[in-house]
């Protein structure tokens, strides 16, 4: 008997059997592949876990290592009692300032202050190594059956490796990829509720809120997004509100601070001051703001004029890349929110592998770059290579972008939408019908009908 035969004489409960059976290998192998690579950062960051801080930051750069993890412990007294926001400042959002709160409290009979900051690390190391997990698990869900495998390149991500432990980005990631989930499932509610969380923990998620608005306005769905975006705003105040009555001023560190942050490492508005061009914080604030507002405006135009209406993850890339390319700040460990919707938006392997390398290369670059610009240290490397790799990592990124505006324009050579599928993670919105569709086709030679095949 031919297989497919075979196939259909099976009971509905044998099928079912077998795709649970799947499932379950599926999840088990993604769990053991991130603790694999969620091991491998561990060995990457072993210089960091000595408290090596206490002394000197030039021999964790030696070992390409940097961790605020162990950096901040006794930079805000929490090795010492302080409590977090209450008598001591912490310039994060409050649900950061919780868990690391929550990881002293843990260690707190240790004795001595070497020792509990390495129990600190191992503490944090271990919850984040949680949240990496179910970041996983969610990608794989947002990818479809036929595609959950793709969240392999979220587990063993050479990039996510070498980052992963730098600071708590990875609670921010795990919670916006369940956030959509949430989403993908139509558990509107319960997606507010953890976008909520996700910017309590990281401001971006914020900004895909706004992505989202557009997907739900071209498709009419408006009332579910402000469904969303209410049970969002609910989640954001609960556990903000009672920290800022408490102690506004230690609570509002983290945005007043970020206000007169000048270009930062890792920008392009670091090249930029290196290679003579100066702007002070206020210029350099609206400037910023200026190009971020009009990338922004460019993807609303895109959502509303393409062809078909894209995926949910191609447009929370989008909004995701145009906040971090003209931003004052580009920290090594941002690789790590992009990760999953990279994947998820655009999974094809060269483009994404290049992106890696780049992004591997500037967390080695920064370190070293450090050791000569920070410490006058022999050892490290010289501006220009540093300048390189910066701009080897911000072409990567606009590459990607390139690619996925592509894929928006031309349907057909989308891996997603050309294997039948029209947005696994776009809950209400998958299979929707436009509510409203601008009368214009942008880069008319590279839009085409959705149906027609891409060359």
């Amino acid at each position: 008997m031919p297989p497919a035969a075979k196939q259909l004489e099976r009971s509905p409960q044998q099928l079912s059997s077998g795709r649970l059976a799947v499932a379950a290998g599926s999840v088990t192998a993604l769990v053991v592949a991130t603790l694999i690579g969620g091991a491998l950062t561990f060995l990457h960051q072993d210089a960091c876990r000595a408290g090596a801080f206490n002394a000197t930051l030039v021999s964790p750069l030696q070992a390409h290592c940097y961790s605020d993890i162990d950096a901040l412990y006794p930079y805000y007294g929490l090795v010492h009692g302080k409590i977090a926001y209450l008598s001591s400042p912490v310039d994060y959002p409050v649900l950061i300032g919780a868990v690391m709160q929550a990881a002293s409290w843990a260690v707190h009979s240790v004795a001595g202050a070497l020792a509990r900051e390495r129990a600190f690390y191992d503490v944090t190391t271990a919850g984040l190594a949680l949240f990496a997990i179910a970041g996983v698990l969610a990608t794989a869900c947002l990818a479809g059956r036929s595609r959950r495998w793709t969240a392999l390149l979220v587990a063993l991500s050479p990039g996510l490796i070498v980052a992963a432990f730098i600071n708590w980005d990875l609670m921010a990631m795990a919670l916006t990829a369940v956030a959509m989930v949430a989403w993908a499932r139509r558990r509107g509610v319960l997606a507010g509720v953890l976008f909520g969380l996700a910017i309590a923990t990281k401001f971006y998620p914020l900004f895909l809120l706004g992505g989202l608005f557009l997907l739900c306005l071209r498709a009419g769905r408006l009332r579910a997004f402000w469904v969303t975006a209410a049970a969002a705003t609910a989640a954001w105040l609960a556990v903000n509100l009672p920290v800022a009555i408490v102690a506004f001023h230690n609570w509002s560190t983290f945005y007043w601070r970020n206000t007169a942050r000048g270009g930062d490492w890792g920008s392009i508005w670091y090249l930029a001051f290196v290679k003579g061009w100066y702007l002070d914080p206020a210029e350099l604030n609206m400037l910023s703001a200026a190009l971020i507002l009009l990338g922004f405006a460019l993807i609303a135009w895109l959502v509303l004029a393409a062809p078909r209406r894209p995926r949910v993850p191609q447009v929370f890339f989008l909004v995701l890349a145009v906040f971090l390319l003209p931003g004052k700040v580009w920290s090594p460990q941002y690789v790590i929110w992009l990760v999953p919707l990279v994947v998820l938006a655009r999974p094809r392997l060269w483009a994404y592998l290049l992106w890696q390398a780049a992004e591997v290369a500037y967390v080695f670059a920064i370190w070293s770059y450090l050791i000569t610009a920070g410490y006058g240290r022999h050892g490290g490397i010289g501006e220009d290579l540093y300048l390189a790799a910066l701009a080897g990592r911000f072409l990567t990124v606009v590459l990607l972008v390139a690619l996925v505006v592509r894929d928006i324009l031309r349907p057909r050579a989308d891996l997603v939408r050309r294997d039948g599928d029209d947005d696994p993670a776009g809950g209400v919105l998958d299979g929707a019908p436009d509510a409203i569709t601008l009368r214009l086709r942008p880069w008319p030679r590279l839009a085409r009908p959705a149906g027609e095949a891409a060359g």
